[in-house]
């Protein structure tokens, strides 16, 4: 009892040092609670798809900042990881009868190796040309979908997959705690030494270079990387759907990538997880008029990008706290002096 009683006295420690001292992070935890606790309020089934699906594109946009974020690596084609993950975790499923638990995963894998095919031919290009070179990938993947009909099944698709289980409670409580995981997991490796090095390659890879780091490897290993996350959630969105079809590598996919992490801030993880959780609900709120969805949509998404070009996050942040000129600590917007260093807050 002493034991458990020390590691709570450290929680709370922790909560109270940490969490509590920042409006962002008192926010966050708001949320995960509302996630984990929306369930005691409402069970509506419609409600809970939507959170499903919002929660599943998150781990998708996120990891395209992982990429294209903090490497710089401008990735237009990123629906290929989200398909291949899908298709490959599909057909496992129904040909090899390997379960949920054991396709998704190796669905990752295969985006993996997806990663690796696109990142070593795209290693030497830049910018427009990078841009463009991955924008092909899902298009030339979708034309051997349509090839092979017979194994991948066209343009009608894979279906008849298996749910991670057949409970409504059950599949919102591993989608959102599957997103949460992963979420944590991205964001720690962008706060590593690893995520410091693909800072550094997008600041000034020459420089990077100079220091003795192989920018290659690095490059590569954000291609794998991004790949994993994204095919993972795209054999969620196979397995929670019943289906693996080509809309799973449109062009429109990859495209709605990118506005998520440019609408909620890029280069953070939780920019874009916070645009999806925002700009998806409401696509979905607005179909109550679909005369004006996309309208809707377009004005929504050129106000904040007009008035708030880092994005909404950056824009909300930067409106409750600031950074200590002198140790970088953020601290609350009203604070005189950092609450570390004491240095003046102007």
């Amino acid at each position: 009892m002493g034991l458990v009683g020390w590691y709570v006295k450290k929680f709370f420690r922790l909560i109270r040092g940490e969490v509590l001292v920042l409006p962002s992070r008192i926010i966050v935890g708001l949320f995960v609670v509302f996630l984990l606790g929306l369930p005691l309020i409402s069970q509506n089934p419609y409600l809970i798809r939507i959170l499903i699906l919002t929660s599943i594109f998150a781990i998708l946009a996120a990891s395209w900042d992982l990429l294209s974020g903090f490497t710089g690596q401008m990735n237009f084609g990123h629906a290929l990881f989200f398909g291949v993950g899908a298709y490959a975790s599909a057909l496992l499923h129904i040909n090899v009868h390997i379960p949920p638990w054991g396709s998704i995963p190796l669905g990752g894998v295969a985006a993996v190796l997806a990663g690796l095919i696109i990142g070593i031919p795209c290693l030497r290009l830049k910018h427009t040309y990078l841009a463009l070179t991955t924008l092909a990938f899902p298009i030339i993947l979708t034309g051997i979908i349509f090839a092979l009909p017979d194994l991948t099944g066209g343009e009608l698709g894979i279906s008849g997959l298996q749910r991670l289980t057949n409970s409504l409670l059950g599949n919102y409580y591993i989608y959102i705690i599957l997103f949460l995981v992963l979420s944590v997991i991205m964001w720690k490796i962008t706060d590593s030494h690893t995520g410091i090095i693909f800072h550094a390659i997008r600041e000034d890879e020459l420089a990077v270079k100079a220091a003795g780091i192989n920018t290659t490897r690095y490059k590569l290993l954000a291609f794998c990387l991004s790949g994993l996350f994204a095919g993972i959630s795209g054999g969620l969105y196979a397995h929670y759907m019943r289906i693996a079809g080509p809309s799973t590598l449109e062009v429109s996919m990859s495209f709605s990538v990118v506005i998520w992490a440019v609408f909620g801030g890029m280069v953070t993880i939780y920019g874009p997880i916070a645009a999806v959780f925002i700009l998806f609900p409401l696509l979905e709120f607005v179909r109550f008029w679909p005369e004006y969805r996309t309208m809707i949509f377009a004005v929504v998404i050129l106000l904040i990008l007009l008035y708030m070009p880092e994005g909404l996050i950056h824009w909300a942040r930067d409106k409750m706290e600031k950074q200590c000129p002198r140790c970088k600590i953020r601290n609350v917007a009203t604070r005189k002096n950092c609450r570390v260093c004491t240095a003046a807050l102007d």
